[in-house]
């Protein structure tokens, strides 16, 4: 887990340093990858601009689902942003927990992302490992890919 850490934001500084910004006329993007869509193994996400740098964003991912609120730093859909977001990890019996927190997503300019923030857990489920309950706060994270629509 360290590890892919690691490459996901040696690649975060690397694209950053040699990125230039590209505007895009889209409206809509989605987005697919790992801990996407509420925080699933896999998982995807669609996004659409409610506004010049806000959008809304719903998802789901492998026994998973979620959604946020984003302002974008730029007045497009390949911006970089922050977001409120809310994880939901699993489903029935498998369900785990609710999460809600602020999350800070780098996006290049063409395809890759990366996710990073804090979140509350909000719920607990009957999958919760018993060691789990006494961590309120957790690190919110996905990496994946996107594209404008």
């Amino acid at each position: 887990m360290k590890r892919v850490l690691f490459i996901a934001l040696l690649a975060l500084f690397t694209v950053q340093a040699m990125a230039q910004r590209v505007p895009s006329e889209k409206k809509m993007s989605i987005a697919a990858g790992f801990l996407q869509g509420g925080g699933g193994l896999v998982g995807a996400d669609f996004e659409f601009m409610l506004g010049t740098h806000f959008s809304a964003q719903a998802g789901m991912g492998l026994t998973s689902f979620g959604g946020g609120i984003n302002y974008h730093f730029k007045p497009y859909i390949n911006s970089s942003m922050i977001s409120l977001m809310y994880w939901h990890q699993g489903l029935g019996d498998t369900y785990t927990q609710a999460v809600v927190g602020p999350v800070y997503t780098f996006r290049a300019p063409k395809v890759f992302q990366f996710q990073i923030g804090l979140g509350a857990r909000v719920g607990e489920g009957p999958a919760l490992p018993e060691a789990n309950k006494d961590v309120p706060m957790m690190l919110l994270y996905s990496i994946g890919v996107y594209f404008p629509l």
